[in-house]
């Protein structure tokens, strides 16, 4: 019971002589880790009976709010408004890009006409160069879609989904650069996992990118990965673990921002696309990593349906007195 109890041996690591001082109002923030991490801010403001500020007050006004929200709903503000500025520049680059690709696609396509028309000893180099040509014309349009992709807002098509099922098709996409790799995977599945309402087409793409950064970060016949599958009443769990090179934490710090890769190769996308689909989906992500020894990714995502849970009755010395 803190009732009566000193305000000081209540809430520590406040220098509580200095802010009590006659005279002074102070209005300051705290972070507190228990029983959870919030953020608030108090004000603490004398009451003057005789309106001299000189004189020890005989109590203070001490208002306490709950920032938590509110710092979330602008750390939310700021993410969409950095979006915001990337769809922008994604149409500016669909247009400037795009627009050549077609054109040099188109233009190709008409040099391959010209060149049937060859000898046959002369088409053949020229026909490497233009399948060199062409090759490279899709990978930039690749980047391209992904770079939309990631970017530009879109509607989730929602059908009953075996979640169980994308997994085995996305690992089929994946299984001979898995198999080259040698890499093995290890399945956790939950039987009779319950349907979920999402878009399929857009889970398999999740699973493609976590499961591809998985795989990358190993190493030729040592890596492994695990896959696990989850549902209560309330949630589903999916988790994909690999035992590669982990991230260290200066970059754990960063992991969602665009552009920002550890790979040579990397267009430090893939994350930032799953977020997006995953909270479109009302769901989050957590990532669990330690350096050296691999990563852990768990994907959350409610239960549509939930069921009622009935509280029992409660005894009797529960009740808190604080009279």
């Amino acid at each position: 019971k803190a009732l009566g109890e000193p305000l000081s041996g209540q809430v520590r690591g406040l220098d509580w002589e200095a802010l009590a001082k006659p005279g002074r109002t102070v209005s300051r923030d705290l972070e507190v880790f228990y029983p959870e991490n919030r953020f608030l801010n108090f004000y603490l403001a004398p009451i003057n009976d005789d309106g001299t500020p000189e004189t020890t007050p005989p109590g203070y006004v001490m208002l306490v709010r709950d920032l938590t929200r509110t710092r979330a709903e602008a750390q939310e503000t700021l993410e969409s408004e950095r979006l915001n500025a990337l769809t922008l520049l994604a149409a500016g680059v669909a247009h400037e890009i795009g627009n050549p690709l077609n054109s040099l696609d188109i233009h190709l396509q008409l040099l391959g006409r010209k060149m049937r028309k060859l000898p046959p000893g002369d088409r053949k180099p020229l026909e490497e160069h233009l399948g060199t040509a062409r090759e490279e014309i899709r990978r930039l349009d690749a980047i391209l879609k992904q770079f939309l992709s990631a970017v530009r807002p879109t509607s989730p098509r929602r059908e009953r989904t075996d979640l169980n099922a994308v997994l085995h098709d996305t690992l089929k996409l994946l299984e001979p650069e898995l198999a080259s790799r040698r890499i093995a995977v290890e399945l956790d599945l939950q039987e009779k996992l319950p349907p979920v309402e999402v878009d399929a087409g857009q889970f398999q793409q999740v699973f493609y990118n976590l499961l591809r950064n998985a795989y990358q970060a190993l190493r030729e016949n040592e890596g492994r990965i695990m896959v696990r599958t989850f549902a209560n009443d309330y949630e589903y769990r999916i988790t994909i673990e690999d035992n590669g090179t982990g991230i260290s934490p200066e970059h754990m710090g960063a992991i969602f921002e665009p552009y920002r890769t550890t790979k040579a190769s990397g267009s430090g996308l893939g994350l930032l696309i799953v977020r997006r689909i995953v909270r479109e989906h009302g769901g989050e992500i957590e990532i669990e990593s330690e350096e050296g020894r691999g990563t852990r990714i768990i994907v959350f995502l409610p239960r549509g349906e939930r069921s009622v849970r009935l509280l029992g009755q409660p005894e009797e010395d529960a009740v808190i007195d604080i009279g």
